[in-house]
């Protein structure tokens, strides 16, 4: 079993109806998944949360500040990097509102508010993404 205990990151699937909040990562050599479609997060500083390094990496890269509450869905799986290591996957809302209010930042090529399907299906999307997503559609009984 898998737990929580040194998780090296968080990410997110953020949902906004039928869509979800995604990022284009940065094609450069080196990178882990250049060019692919990713969902906002990204490695623990320190000894952080995985709550706390999740909202931190989403103002980062997007600009908005969410309350922990809004995190609706937690699950532990072995890291992308590295599957030693686990990694905490979380699934929350956003609202239109809040969409309207994203400040891109510095990392990747831009962003997306993509159809679910779009993201399950696309071809350039993180594959252990798309199952992770797949789970929390499931647990949360979001039809998919």
């Amino acid at each position: 079993m898998i737990t929580e205990s040194g998780f090296v990151g968080a990410k997110a699937a953020l949902f906004c109806g039928d869509a979800l909040l995604a990022c284009l990562r940065d094609d450069r050599p080196g990178l882990p998944w250049p060019g692919m479609w990713d969902l906002p997060g990204g490695g623990r500083d320190g000894n952080e949360t995985a709550e706390t390094c999740l909202l931190r990496e989403l103002q980062e890269e997007f600009g908005l500040r969410l309350p922990a509450t809004r995190l609706i869905f937690r699950a532990v799986f072995p890291g992308l990097v590295d599957p030693a290591r686990p990694a905490v996957f979380f699934a929350g809302h956003i609202t239109q509102a809040e969409v309207a209010a994203v400040r891109f930042g510095a990392e990747g090529q831009g962003w997306a508010l993509m159809l679910i399907d779009d993201f399950l299906n696309h071809p350039k999307a993180i594959p252990g993404l798309k199952a992770r997503v797949r789970r929390a559609l499931t647990a949360l009984a979001i039809p998919q």
